[in-house]
């Protein structure tokens, strides 16, 4: 496996398990930051929770939409739909459950390039395996191998912010999302006890419309004069439909493989699912090809139909999530138990996108 994030320790768990020798190859060291909002859908916690205790900071059961910074409504569930963790302690969770299958981990390892059976390391060490997984990033190595290409590159940046006792109380348990005035962006707050984490993410290309939306995010919450614990900014990149996730023995997984949902950019529930259908069909990759093209695709599919409707009308999404219907559907999206490409299907929701023509 080349990286150590969940997409690839699951996957190399994953195949511990199903017998294979399996040793991960990673740049940093564990635990590392990484720039992510850690918001944990059902979905993820589906395949999480069987491996790890996840560690989580905060179990979410509100939730407050505005309208760039307009138009406050807030939501409420009986049960949580939302856990939030930060990523050093979910990855490094991961890496414990990875060595505890048997997985030998190299960390602080660089790869320079991938071959048929051979992994090149900086310094010129190879290392030969019969396959090769891929889960270091949509600009790594492994994705440049086997060819990926993407339809949508957005900048994310963020901000982790000291979060006050007063913010410990205000935020508990309740997040924020805001729909931007750009086409497609939006912001969040998520709390992770001891600090916020305040981001917002636009397509590529307007990095300073990205910034300047950051920057009045966080001054109309009133989170100005909050200590910068971190501030870092990352692209997000969705596969083409016809990208390809393997080449010969080498196969990408995760944001590797550009699999993430387009509207939410989510992508650790697509991480971990890739990653483990790559580990438990190591043996017999083209099964790993027909699970993401039947599983993950779909949902990939209908996700830019609805940001689309979103670029195009933000101000009528706003209004739907305000609605019992819509926010209904939204919760049960991020229980789980609504997949995007059924969401897409339900009466009310056809007629807003053939009304919107997405």
């Amino acid at each position: 496996m080349v990286g150590g994030g969940p997409a690839g320790l699951s996957a190399a768990r994953a195949a511990a398990t199903a017998g294979a020798r399996t040793m991960v190859l990673e740049r940093a060291e564990h635990p590392r930051y990484k720039t992510c909002g850690g918001g944990l859908l059902g979905s993820s916690l589906a395949y999480a929770t069987p491996h790890i205790d996840v560690p989580a900071r905060d179990r979410i059961s509100a939730l407050t939409f505005t309208r760039d910074g307009r138009r406050s409504f807030t939501r409420t569930s009986e049960r949580p739909f939302l856990t939030l963790v930060r990523r050093d302690d979910f990855d490094h969770a991961w890496y414990s459950a990875a060595v505890a299958a048997g997985v030998v981990v190299r960390q602080n390892t660089q790869v320079r390039a991938v071959d048929q059976g051979v992994v090149t390391l900086a310094g010129g060490e190879q290392i030969t395996a019969r396959v090769i997984i891929g889960a270091d990033g949509s600009a790594g190595v492994t994705s440049r191998y086997v060819g990926a290409t993407f339809e949508q590159q957005d900048l994310g940046l963020e901000v982790e912010l000291a979060a006050t006792s007063a913010d410990r109380t205000a935020w508990q348990g309740r997040v924020l999302l805001d729909w931007g005035a750009f086409p497609g962006s939006y912001g969040w707050v998520f709390p992770k006890d001891d600090e916020l984490t305040v981001g917002v993410i636009m397509a590529k290309g307007n990095g300073g419309a990205t910034k300047q939306y950051l920057n009045d995010f966080v001054a109309r919450l009133g989170l100005a004069e909050r200590p910068v614990i971190r501030d870092s900014g990352h692209l997000t990149r969705c596969r083409r439909p016809d990208s390809p996730l393997r080449r010969g023995q080498v196969v990408v997984v995760g944001d590797a493989a550009g699999l993430l949902e387009p509207w939410t950019r989510e992508g650790i529930s697509y991480a971990l699912r890739s990653g483990t259908w790559a580990g438990s069909h190591w043996q017999n990759l083209p099964t790993y090809e027909q699970q993401v093209t039947a599983e993950l695709l779909p949902e990939m599919t209908a996700g830019r139909r609805l940001l689309n409707a979103f670029a195009r009308f933000p101000a009528v999404v706003h209004a739907a999530m305000a609605t019992p219907l819509g926010w209904r559907a939204f919760e049960a999206f991020c229980r789980g138990d609504l997949a995007m490409s059924d969401a897409i299907r339900r009466p009310g929701v056809r007629a807003l996108l053939a009304l919107f023509r997405a």
